[in-house]
């Protein structure tokens, strides 16, 4: 690149000597570069005739090209140090589908308030489907929980804990309690979301407790799910923020209570860009605990 710079120099000057001065270099180095990139291009550059430097036919010829190669580089560095200032950069960001935004979006908008640069990009999907996604370097990170541990590929950190409820529409026998057992939804009529990543945790769960529930509705989308709660076909299996049906009569579940863990999940050992860095940063220090629920 200082062999571009100083030849570019030159063609401005078509003086060596007023060239070196404008590039803080002496002659000699100047004249050193220039003659390594007439090495390398395989021909003189400029003639020097006296007080009659001027380019050559092979200089004519490169200098466009060497002009669009400094642009580009200086816009490549340029590019770079926005990156590094998290400027105009986006982040790929996963959350497990059956997080509710109400519990979230507080978050995003605080991130947002401090990092207006970056472009959050939000993808959901079930916890198999963003460790998927994450392994093969489609999400920068992504928020979710599961039952079992997390893949020792990947580096997660605790947010917060979130419990599962009963949800069920008025006039269901729930409806009247204060709370509900296990064991209370033996025979009961369930209403089931299909990526459910608790439903197999739960379901032994249940069983233990002599509880064998009837799925009377299957769907993979929450505002179907809990709709059709609402409208009496039976119970759903809930965490506490994901509710989002206004009128959902929502009970605590206990005897056991059941609660999740929602992680912060990058891939171990994989060097991250700065949003990354920040995101993680923020998502650790937000007060949980404080978040509208």
């Amino acid at each position: 690149m200082h062999q571009i710079r100083y030849f570019l120099a030159v063609c401005e000057t078509l003086n060596f000597t007023r060239a070196a001065e404008s590039c803080n270099v002496s002659q000699p180095s100047l004249t050193r570069a220039i003659k390594g990139l007439e090495d390398e291009l395989g021909g003189p550059l400029f003639r020097r005739e006296r007080n009659n430097t001027h380019l050559t036919g092979l200089g004519e010829m490169m200098r466009p090209h060497l002009t669009q190669v400094l642009i580009e580089t200086d816009a490549a560095k340029e590019r770079a140090r926005s990156f590094a200032r998290l400027d105009d950069v986006e982040l790929k960001l996963g959350i497990m589908c059956t997080i509710g935004p109400r519990r979230f979006v507080p978050f995003l908008q605080a991130f947002r308030e401090r990092h207006p640069k970056v472009n959050l990009v939000v993808q959901d999907g079930s916890n198999t489907l963003l460790e998927e996604r994450l392994a093969q370097g489609e999400l920068d990170v992504a928020v979710y929980g599961q039952p079992e541990e997390i893949d020792e590929r990947f580096h997660a950190r605790r947010l917060y804990d979130e419990r599962f409820v009963i949800g069920v529409g008025p006039g269901h026998p729930f409806d009247k309690v204060n709370a509900v057992r296990c064991a209370d939804l033996h025979e009961q009529a369930y209403v089931n979301r299909v990526q459910c990543e608790y439903f197999g945790h739960a379901g032994r769960i249940f069983r233990q407790q002599g509880a064998q529930t009837r799925i009377v509705f299957r769907s993979d989308r929450d505002d179907w799910v809990q709709s059709m709660a609402m409208a009496g076909l039976g119970f759903t299996f809930i965490p506490e923020f994901a509710v989002t049906m206004p009128g959902l009569k929502v009970r605590p579940l206990i005897e056991p209570e059941i609660v999740r863990t929602i992680q912060v999940v990058t891939v171990r050992g994989r060097p991250h860009v700065p949003s990354v860095g920040a995101f993680v940063r923020e998502v650790l220090a937000f007060p949980w605990l404080n978040a509208s629920s």
